[in-house]
């Protein structure tokens, strides 16, 4: 298994263009003035994202108002630019439309080229490669008429991954190449070298995929050397050392690719940036001693659990995938089939959820052959339709590229004949116009007629609305109406006249002693209790909350008690009385109750604990949740990054609270969570 790094597609973000001259009145205009101070706080990166995305809707206000397409272009792409960065894609996608049309309707050719990029690259983050692709080829066409160079290499790296992707393979090595000769006539600086390696690391991927070793060697070589020259470019060097290492293990060259992956495996930083590099390098270590004969198998397998359990406490599906997958071969190899199916299975499924195709498809072989009878044969036969399937998907994609570049080369012609048409339109539209002003006299008068007309039948269609409107008003006030009465009579002749006469009849009986006297009150005293359980189920029937009428303690109280039942954990729950639970808000309660619900299935799942304890105190205004387990801990420092974490502290920031994580190895782990006490 290795990493494919092919780099996401490249967002060029541009804020200068060649914008027309704004007259001088304009210029020295407050409004103009007031745009250029919100432009500057929109792009500005010592404020937040939030603060920028204010300040730049701000200018893009004022800029609608002065009817300036060029300085409404110029607002909207900072705009977009704080969409971007937000993470709002589809805001990002809508104002670069808009900024497509007023490119065009301005004749600006650098600005026509930049949306047409960043529609592409938004299509790209939507997964639709035939849109973006359609995008990315316009954008080129516009850098060339503009000359922008830098610019349509880029493009030319987008469009080359989504053919890499959709397995064009010779069309992505073409772009490539084209993207290198040009590449080549620009200054040596990082951005380019950066661009060199992208270009030649790409390169490889798509010559090993064919089947050409020797030449993927070469490319990985190439990638490597400009990678030395790049500042900070470690990490593109040792990407392309662990993909020149599995060339070699195509190549049979077991022992050059187990040194590469040793080299990479002691640069301890580059796990700190990127901790699921180091299992999945684990994995490939051990996977190419299988391949290569070696009888270690205990080394191995000790190897390949470690890659699984670091893979898996990382939330790591993709790195788990290539795992289990190597897991299942390397049993498999050993005859321990029981084992070997296990780890095909989980492959099949972890393949299944992050739509992993190729991965797929060899959990499908696996399970064919481990499999015995009709079962094993539904696996094969599933294998032949999804590969049919695939490659009827790539010959489809192929021939729809072949179409965008067809359509857009008649769109070009067409355009040219539009421009000649243009002028006779113009002269027929100025003919036109002047019998319109003849004909526009005559209707006018009519039109009025009919607008009265229109207006009086309005007016008689509004009154019979406010007329019915009244009418059904009228009709919920009775229905209120009808409810206070039934009430009042559920109280009066129910309720009341029950307590009535319990009281005449405890009267009777005040001043009476004896056994009997004691059981008749005895008894009046139980018909009082039963009309009290009649006053509460009207009064709940009438008002009923679920979180706050439950008692949140005691819906708390009932979650710990199951979850940790079924977990097997051992639990102990305190929790103060001076919180007035039913003033706090639903949303506050519903967050505590998930974040709680949430860290048991983390202490089931990761801590291995046999006992949790969990405290709700309230301290200077402040509500404290302390969950506590006595697991097997973990570092801190690194490891945030699962999902579970991830919704915790969503949760608590929705609260406006904070989340301290203290843990040790073998120690335990304790979350302290804190909101404001608010009511």
């Amino acid at each position: 298994m290795t990493i494919h790094v092919l780099r996401p597609p490249i967002l060029f973000l541009l804020f200068l263009c060649s914008c027309p001259l704004i007259a001088q009145d304009i210029v020295g205009s407050s409004e103009y003035d007031s745009i250029l101070k919100f432009r500057k706080l929109g792009e500005d990166p010592n404020n937040s994202l939030e603060i920028r995305l204010k300040y730049a809707k701000k200018a893009v206000n004022i800029s609608h108002d002065l009817e300036v397409d060029s300085i409404v272009l110029r607002s909207n792409k900072i705009l977009s630019t704080a969409y971007l960065y937000i993470g709002d894609y589809d805001a990002f996608s809508k104002i670069n439309h808009e900024n497509l049309k007023i490119s065009k309707r301005i004749s600006d050719t650098l600005n026509v080229g930049m949306t047409n990029h960043n529609l592409g690259f938004y299509h790209t983050t939507k997964s639709q490669n035939d849109s973006a692709y359609y995008y990315y080829t316009k954008a080129i066409k516009s850098y060339e008429q503009s000359g922008e160079v830098s610019r349509k290499i880029e493009v030319m790296a987008n469009l080359s991954l989504i053919q890499y992707i959709e397995r064009d393979y010779f069309g992505s090595e073409d772009l490539c190449i084209q993207a290198l000769r040009l590449l080549a006539q620009l200054p040596t600086k990082d951005s380019n070298l950066s661009m060199f390696w992208i270009l030649y690391n790409r390169l490889g991927i798509i010559s090993l995929d064919l089947g050409l070793y020797e030449k993927s060697l070469e490319y990985h070589d190439r990638a490597i050397g400009i990678s030395k020259k790049i500042g900070n470019g470690e990490s593109d060097y040792y990407t392309s050392i662990h993909n020149k290492a599995f060339v070699l293990r195509k190549q049979g060259a077991y022992g050059a690719a187990i040194k590469l992956y040793e080299e990479i495996l002691q640069q301890k930083d580059l796990f700190i940036e990127d901790p699921s590099f180091y299992p999945l390098i684990l994995d490939n270590i051990a996977f190419t001693k299988f391949e290569s004969q070696d009888k270690d198998y205990g080394a191995m397998e000790n190897m390949f659990m470690e890659a699984y359990r670091l893979s898996d406490s990382l939330d790591d599906p993709t790195t788990k995938l290539a795992v289990s997958i190597d897991l299942s071969k390397f049993y498999k190899g050993q005859g321990k089939n029981d084992q070997a199916l296990h780890f095909a299975q989980e492959s099949y499924d972890l393949a299944g959820d992050i739509s992993s195709n190729d991965i797929l498809l060899e959990s499908m072989i696996l399970l064919s052959e481990l499999k015995a009878g009709d079962e094993g044969k539904s696996y094969f036969k599933e294998y032949i339709r999804l590969s049919d399937s695939l490659l009827a998907h790539e010959r489809g994609i192929r021939n729809k590229f072949a179409r965008v570049h067809f359509e857009t080369d008649q769109i070009e012609l067409e355009n040219q004949k539009i421009a000649t048409e243009k002028m006779w339109w113009i002269i027929s539209s100025v003919v036109l116009l002047l019998t319109s002003i003849l004909v526009y006299i005559i209707i006018t008068q009519r039109n009025k007629n009919r607008e009265l007309k229109f207006r009086q039948d309005q007016q008689e269609a509004n009154e019979e609305i406010y007329n019915l409107m009244l009418s059904q008003q009228d009709k919920v006030d009775g229905a209120k109406a009808e409810e206070k009465k039934r009430i009042s009579q559920e109280l009066h002749d129910g309720v009341l006249g029950r307590l009535f006469g319990t009281r005449l009849s405890l009267d009777s009986y005040n001043f009476n002693e004896g056994k009997e006297a004691v059981q008749v009150r005895s008894k009046y005293i139980a018909e009082l209790k039963t009309i009290e359980n009649d006053i509460r189920k009207i009064s709940h029937d009438l008002s009923t909350d679920f979180v706050s009428g439950s008692g949140f303690m005691d819906i708390m109280t009932e979650l710990i008690d199951k979850q940790t039942q079924a977990y097997q954990l051992e639990s102990k729950f305190d929790f103060t009385d001076d919180i007035n639970w039913e003033a706090i808000p639903n949303k506050t309660k519903i967050n505590l109750y998930r974040m709680v619900q949430e860290s048991l299935h983390n202490i089931y799942k990761h801590a291995k604990a046999k006992r949790v304890n969990i405290s709700i105190q309230l301290k200077k205004a402040v509500i404290c949740l302390s969950i506590t387990d006595d697991g097997s801990g973990f570092d801190s420092n690194k490891s945030k990054k699962g999902i579970g974490l991830k919704n915790i502290n969503s949760r608590a920031k929705e609260l406006n609270g904070t989340v301290t994580i203290q843990s040790q190895i073998d120690k335990g782990t304790t979350l302290q969570i804190k909101t404001p006490y608010t009511t």
